[in-house]
């Protein structure tokens, strides 16, 4: 490896030395680092007409991130909203900063690069009698349809993000009344959520036809390895096309897993539950995120507008249309 080209080092070094060791990153942030900086620096070796492994840390300009990002979005398909791609190439800058001073006023540069805001929808939100229809496709006689039932009723019960759910081992549930579960969200932040009676009934019968070490995961495929949300997504998808039949109202809609987190907190908004409780419930860590699903629910709109007493139709017209010489003198040319 040539000295001059620090790049190889100081990118084993972010990986390993910060983000792992330092940083203590979550295996999830780092795959989501290590996919980005898969595709950027293939994209530079493209541009440049070179192989990624002779890339110097002098090709990774400003105008490169930027070309990227774009084509990250246009070409590939990527959400403006996330801004997961330019996370990963910042926090890679900014430690090179403290590594390399020579290097600082190229990293300043690409610091500087802002995000790129994008228009904040409603989430998307499924309505008690969608996410019924869906519950009900599952067929329970089998273990994968059985698993599939489960999984999403857990997701239902507990708002959960699909990973979360999808890391659930037998030792974070309490089967015992009353029944609750241990999840660990993002940034290792742990919150206790509660479980219906008929929820821990489902994981147990789950447990019991195929059971499980106390720290294995639950929700496993027909060879004993561990669902993935692009899995769980591709069996939805089928779940709600079925539903559809008897709901239409499905058929506008765009179902994803994390649409059953959205549902848990219309829902809890419209039974009245306190927003900070479901700030808690969701694992949050601004009280704002929560407040978007406040003003999501069109049910909880109407009855408050329902308070609000409709105006007095006036009996007499106005006194400026009483007023003969005002009407003439507005209309005189």
């Amino acid at each position: 490896m040539s000295k001059a080209n620090p790049f190889p080092n100081l990118m084993r070094a972010f990986f390993y030395e910060w983000l792992v060791e330092q940083r203590n990153a979550s295996v999830h942030t780092v795959r989501s680092y290590r996919d980005t900086w898969r595709l950027f620096l293939r994209f530079v070796a493209q541009r440049a007409k070179k192989t990624v492994a002779m890339i110097t840390l002098v090709d990774l300009t400003a105008s490169e991130v930027a070309a990227f990002l774009r084509h990250a979005e246009q070409e590939r398909g990527c959400t403006i909203g996330s801004n997961c791609r330019l996370a990963a190439i910042r926090s890679f800058f900014n430690f090179v900063a403290t590594r390399d001073p020579a290097s600082i006023a190229q990293c300043v540069e690409i610091l500087h690069i802002p995000s790129k805001r994008a228009p904040v929808s409603e989430p998307c939100y499924l309505d008690p009698a969608e996410v019924t229809a869906i519950l009900a496709q599952p067929g329970r006689s089998t273990l994968e349809g059985m698993r599939d039932h489960a999984l999403l009723s857990f997701l239902y019960n507990s708002g959960a993000r699909i990973q979360e759910a999808l890391d659930l081992c037998p030792e974070a549930i309490r089967f015992d009344s009353p029944g609750c579960v241990r999840l660990l969200g993002k940034g290792r932040k742990e919150r206790i959520c509660p479980l219906w009676p008929e929820t821990a009934l489902l994981l147990k019968k789950l447990l019991e036809r195929q059971p499980r070490a106390p720290n294995e995961r639950m929700f496993v495929n027909r060879y004993g390895e561990p669902l993935s949300a692009s899995g769980v997504q591709f069996k939805l998808v089928a779940y709600v096309k079925a539903a559809a039949e008897t709901v239409p109202s499905l058929r506008a809609k765009h179902v994803t897993p994390h649409s059953f987190r959205h549902a848990t907190a219309v829902h809890l908004v419209s039974a009245g539950v306190d927003i900070t409780v479901i700030r808690s419930w969701l694992g949050h860590v601004s009280l704002d995120t929560t407040n978007h699903y406040a003003k999501a629910n069109l049910e909880t709109k109407r009855r408050a507008l329902e308070q609000v007493g409709v105006p007095a139709t006036a009996t007499h017209p106005p006194s400026w249309k009483r007023e003969a010489s005002l009407l003439a003198w507005l209309d005189s040319p």
